[in-house]
């Protein structure tokens, strides 16, 4: 939580996405005076349960559901401009004040139409299992220097210049992609001049605007996507997303310098799940893997699609620990597991005869890897009423003790439900 020595606060996924990290942003917000969106885009959703009304953001901040909050888009997104204004409409019709309290990097890259036309027809992205949202191929544009920002949007002339290029290399792809699908110039332009006026009403510095808002004692809370093992870098390549998610991208996607951060929340599941393919060492067989997916809800916020379920994996959140540097854990969703009679935890893997404690690099390695367990009596009995450690069963309590001791990062919160109410404070290591 925020105090006289945390003053920036980086919330970041310590798994394969999917961990709570909106329900905990939530929560945290309230003592906030910034949220800052540092990567991603549309291919993540937040869900934030306020009482009976369920919220999904894919692009705007958790922290705007909370009033006098302020908000920030940081530069290290891909935004598709046209989902963003959906998703605040959606918002304003629902009694969320947004007015004056959101704010767009002019240095953030858009997602363009043909970026989605592109990425739907992929496949490539079919078979890493993208969403499809055009994500890759707007930070692929990016990175090769030819990408549009929001402050071209300020010069229709150097816009076109860009969308002309843009829609030319994304036809190209189309034909050898073997699709009869082809992107506008015309259409495109349309949209954005349709769309202009609204986003650069929210253009900023966002990186000079957090600046100055810490300098001056503010209270930042920096929002990552996804989770640390789909992390470009340090994720299990190549089944990842194209940005960094891990804590050093919080930084350079909002803004500001790496010395101004100063502690790293890890949200995790009590158990591990992922969307799409890749390696989950940890994967639940039949039919426990549909009993926990339909006791924990698990299907993707943002297309729907069923994750697949693990144990608690101690070797994939110790990795995620070092990388990030974290000063504290939210373990989160305990209560999906209250029915289940045992349970297991993962504390490293055996290959070829050996046994490895550290996360490999090499996911032929990992294909080979056959997981340790130790096991665990499950509570049978339910946690969602509690509100401090001391209410948990014993059984819980051991679990989060060995999850502890075996992440060497301190529980802050415990979650053991879908309201904002039903989270135990523990430490301060968050």
């Amino acid at each position: 939580m925020f105090d006289a020595t945390i003053r920036a606060l980086v919330v970041v996924g310590a798994q394969w996405g999917d961990e709570g990290k909106g329900k905990l942003v939530d929560v945290l917000a309230e003592r906030a005076d910034w949220v800052v969106r540092y990567q991603g885009g549309a291919n993540a959703g937040h869900t934030v349960h306020i009482g009976d009304t369920s919220y999904i953001l894919h692009q705007v901040p958790s922290g705007i559901l909370h009033p006098g909050v302020r908000c920030a888009i940081g530069n290290g997104v891909v935004m598709d401009p046209e989902t963003l204004f959906v998703e605040v409409d959606k918002l304003v019709k629902g009694g969320v004040d947004v007015e004056g309290r959101l704010y767009v990097s002019e240095r953030t890259h858009l997602v363009m139409p043909y970026h989605k036309l592109v990425d739907a027809t992929s496949a490539s992205s079919k078979a890493i299992g993208t969403t499809g949202r055009g994500i890759g191929p707007a930070y692929e544009d990016k990175v090769a220097r030819r990408g549009v920002r929001v402050l071209d949007l300020r010069d229709p002339a150097r816009l076109r210049t860009l969308v002309e290029a843009g829609v030319e290399r994304a036809n190209a792809q189309l034909a050898r992609q073997g699709t009869d699908v082809r992107a506008s110039v015309e259409d495109t332009m349309a949209a954005l001049e349709r769309l202009a006026p609204r986003l650069l009403a929210l253009a900023e510095d966002v990186g000079l605007c957090v600046h100055r808002a810490l300098k001056s004692g503010a209270a930042v809370l920096l929002e990552g996507a996804q989770g640390s093992m789909l992390d470009i870098d340090h994720g299990t390549y190549p089944f990842v997303t194209s940005s960094n998610t891990t804590v050093g991208g919080a930084a350079t996607g909002a803004g500001i310098s790496p010395m101004a951060l100063d502690a790293a929340l890890g949200v995790v599941k009590a158990y591990t799940t992922r969307v799409g393919n890749g390696p989950l060492p940890t994967e639940l067989a039949e039919p426990l893997q549909t009993q926990v997916r339909t006791l924990g809800h698990e299907f993707g916020a943002t297309t729907g699609r069923p994750r697949r379920c693990g144990w608690f994996d101690g070797v994939v959140v110790r990795y995620a620990a070092r990388v990030n540097g974290l000063t504290g854990l939210a373990i989160t969703k305990l209560d999906v597991l209250d029915t289940l009679p045992e349970l297991a935890v993962c504390t490293g893997y055996r290959v070829d005869g050996e046994v490895l404690t550290e996360f490999p690099a090499d996911l032929a390695l990992l294909g080979r890897a056959e997981p340790v367990y130790e096991w665990f009596p499950g509570w049978q009995a339910s946690t969602q009423g509690a509100r401090t450690l001391a209410e948990l069963p014993p059984n819980a309590r051991a679990y989060l003790d060995r999850l502890e001791a075996l992440c060497e990062v301190p529980v802050a919160y415990v979650s053991v439900g879908t309201r904002r109410d039903q989270i135990i404070g523990v430490g301060t290591g968050g």
